[in-house]
């Protein structure tokens, strides 16, 4: 039986996307909310991303554009790394309240704040926000939430997300796998420790449905 979750991450990883379907790279997948560890070397096909880099609705007139090359090169990612497939750099504007959601694991208390955000409360089931959102099993079982306020003038990198690879995980998936690029929304936050306030934490909540 499937189950709804309440907590997920915003996941997210991205970088220069490749255009065309055919090509394919050789890489390493790591991730920025994990230490760096080897992975299984895998052919990932390259894909032109989707969707946009336009704020979200809940997001709408609470940022203005602004350029930062450096801090965009640090949220996207090549073919199979994860991070964003593409991004644009916002700034938060002063008097607005601003609040980003992000699923972490309970079990490395270092994963809680940090860099990718999603800006709205997850929900739906676990293993399809895995997916829109580039989170491999391995990296959390994505069993708390966290709630917190952007500080006014904080840069952020929204884009939407590249394909990564993913390792082996026992019993839930126990070959090498790949997510491929999403046109979900994420919110890369640099250094979210020193950027958030207010911040709130929530337990995993199981909400059953019907077997489809």
């Amino acid at each position: 039986m499937r189950y709804t979750v309440i907590a997920a991450s915003m996941a997210l990883l991205l970088s220069g996307c490749a255009s065309q379907m055919q090509s394919k790279t050789t890489l390493e997948a790591t991730t920025n909310d994990q230490p760096s560890c080897q992975e299984p070397k895998i052919d990932v096909p390259s894909a032109a991303c989707l969707g946009d880099t336009a704020l979200p609705p809940s997001l709408v007139g609470k940022f203005e554009p602004i350029d930062d090359p450096t801090l965009l090169a640090s949220a996207t990612g090549k073919t199979g790394e994860g991070k964003l497939c593409q991004g644009q750099v916002y700034q938060a504007k002063a008097g607005e309240t601003i609040t980003v959601y992000r699923g972490w694991n309970s079990r490395n208390s270092y994963t809680r704040l940090g860099s990718w955000w999603a800006a709205q409360m997850p929900s739906g089931f676990t293993r399809d926000y895995r997916v829109d959102y580039e989170i491999c099993y391995k990296w959390s079982p994505l069993d708390k939430l966290v709630r917190c306020e952007l500080k006014p003038g904080t840069k952020v990198v929204v884009g939407t997300g590249q394909s990564v690879a993913c390792s082996p995980y026992p019993s839930e998936y126990p070959k090498t796998y790949i997510l491929p690029v999403s046109d979900k929304k994420q919110v890369y936050i640099e250094n979210a420790g020193d950027a958030t306030v207010n911040c709130e934490d929530f337990d995993n909540e199981f909400n059953w449905v019907k077997a489809k």
